[in-house]
């Protein structure tokens, strides 16, 4: 991904939930949003509850920063949800941070989520219709009133009579999955019980893990890992899982629908050593990027890859076509952890404050620059002449996903139409605009076949990015060129 200052698709959003009485369970989330802190580095939260009374505390800023030892001790309970976020509707402000958490008549309830609704706009003008006074910019606000609606709301709804599933909150959920159309992976904390949802596409992953004591919902199992809690499986599109003193439940929420799962989580987004769909992601990446050796060989001399997120698909590229691999460039990883902002001058040469050529590797040579992505095209071209600065003599660039062409409203800041390179020029016109020798990009049978894990499996991801294909629909006036940009800010304000 193109990373200098995030100028391409920015991260989503992560979610984490745990009930494991007897446990710390503030620490482990605080630790198990730090391993999901690659997902959304504007702002940080976490909510608990002991079964009374809830406790809460999020800030601006990477969770490192958001959290320490005085402001973790007071978050006491059983029951825990957190949140990593990037702003994809509501803009950047302490109130738009997540987890919310309300006040109901059947005691506290708090969410945290990863997506975006289609339909928000709509719910809520609903909501203030009825009286409901909001406080936020976010569908995530929108979620958790339509959760504690008045009981007429949910009437036409047959009740769940198992005293283990929390009837209340399950006829809620469910009416919330009736009406809600997008994007959305949740974890809902109420005052004795920890749910995790998942829309009926699965366009977000969310996956449960089992911890001494308790149970753990996270966006990727990385997250899992680092808390030292065991891989169980996925939640299902469609499913409601509720996690409290009796155990783990699964119950219906919504019939599932065609499975869509982001193609960009394989691509970009997730961490290297997650699982997805059983798959590891960092081998993934790799056969991506033999997969882009074969449809595209270059004549060059060694093969280097965008740090981090290209690296794999770079050995994976190099291992198929014989080419060594080498660093050809390296990464000042704490450019994007401070708060202090570059002066106009700085922005300018922005690529050099986050990567620095390594000429003993490139001088002379003939380079094969690997990427997994190229959205605005604003960062490629300066990284190559990066290269040829440091000594490349031809800089072959080859891209491990297909050309972006389409914004995504499912929960992924992808930018517009009229911001996508790909959009507005073909490969040839790329190539020039970047000052590349050669540009080729991995074609989208390639892509699926590498990431079902086979030609003949059946699809299960969502392509629209790249193929313009919605698994969802989509209200006409988001494809608008000047709203399309500012989504939901233009009416929501900021």
């Amino acid at each position: 991904m193109e990373a200098a200052y995030r100028t391409g698709a920015r991260e989503e959003c992560g979610v984490f939930g745990i009930y494991a009485p007897g446990r710390d369970v503030a620490r482990l989330t605080f630790f198990g949003l730090y391993a999901l802190q690659h997902r959304g580095q504007e702002g940080a939260g976490i909510a608990t509850c002991d079964g009374t009374a809830t406790y809460v505390q999020k800030g601006m800023g990477l969770v490192a920063q958001v959290f320490h030892e005085d402001n973790l001790r007071p978050l006491q309970g059983h029951i825990a949800i957190g949140h990593t976020r990037y702003s994809t509707t509501g803009a950047s402000h302490l109130r738009n941070v997540q987890p919310y958490v309300i006040e109901t008549m059947y005691g506290p309830l708090g969410v945290a989520h990863n997506g975006n609704l289609t339909n928000a706009l709509e719910l809520r003008h609903q909501l203030l219709q009825r009286g409901v006074g909001l406080s936020s910019t976010t569908d995530t606000e929108v979620i958790i009133q339509m959760l504690a609606a008045p009981p007429e709301v949910t009437r036409r709804l047959p009740p769940h009579t198992d005293e283990r599933a929390g009837p209340r909150w399950v006829e809620r959920i469910r009416a919330l999955m009736q009406v809600a159309d997008g994007a959305y992976s949740l974890a809902i904390l109420t005052r004795d019980a920890l749910y995790a949802v998942r829309d009926s596409h699965g366009l977000r992953p969310l996956c449960i893990g089992e911890i001494e004591g308790g149970y753990i919902v996270a966006s990727e199992s990385c997250a899992l890992l680092t808390v030292g809690a065991r891989y169980v499986r996925e939640v299902e599109p469609g499913e409601i899982v509720l996690i409290n003193r009796h155990g783990i439940t699964s119950l219906p929420g919504i019939p599932a629908r065609q499975p869509a799962l982001c193609s960009f989580e394989y691509v970009y987004f997730a961490r290297p050593d997650s699982l997805l769909e059983d798959q590891v992601v960092h081998g993934v990446r790799q056969q991506l990027g033999q997969q882009l050796a074969r449809e595209a060989p270059a004549a060059a001399d060694l093969v280097i890859g965008v740090p981090d997120s290209a690296i794999p698909a770079a050995i994976g590229y190099s291992r198929e076509s014989g080419l060594p691999y080498t660093e050809g460039l390296t990464k000042n990883r704490y450019i994007g952890r401070t708060f202090i902002q570059p002066d106009d001058h700085l922005r300018q040469v922005g690529v050099s404050l986050k990567y620095n050529p390594l000429t003993a590797n490139l001088d002379g040579q003939r380079v094969v620059l690997v990427d997994d992505s190229i959205v605005r095209g604003n960062t490629v071209g300066p990284l190559i002449r990066l290269l040829r600065d440091g000594g490349a003599r031809e800089v072959h660039v080859r891209v491990s996903s297909p050309p972006v062409r389409h914004p995504c409203f499912m929960g992924v800041d992808m930018a517009t139409h009229t911001e996508l390179i790909a959009h507005q020029l073909d490969v040839p016109a790329i190539c020039e605009h970047i000052g590349a020798d050669s540009l080729a990009y991995l074609s989208l049978e390639g892509m699926l076949d590498v990431i079902r894990g086979s030609a003949s499996a059946p699809e299960r991801h969502c392509t629209a990015c790249f193929s313009g294909h919605y698994p969802i629909e989509i209200p006409a006036w988001l494809f608008e060129t000047e709203r399309e940009k500012l989504m939901f800010e233009a009416v929501w304000g900021t």
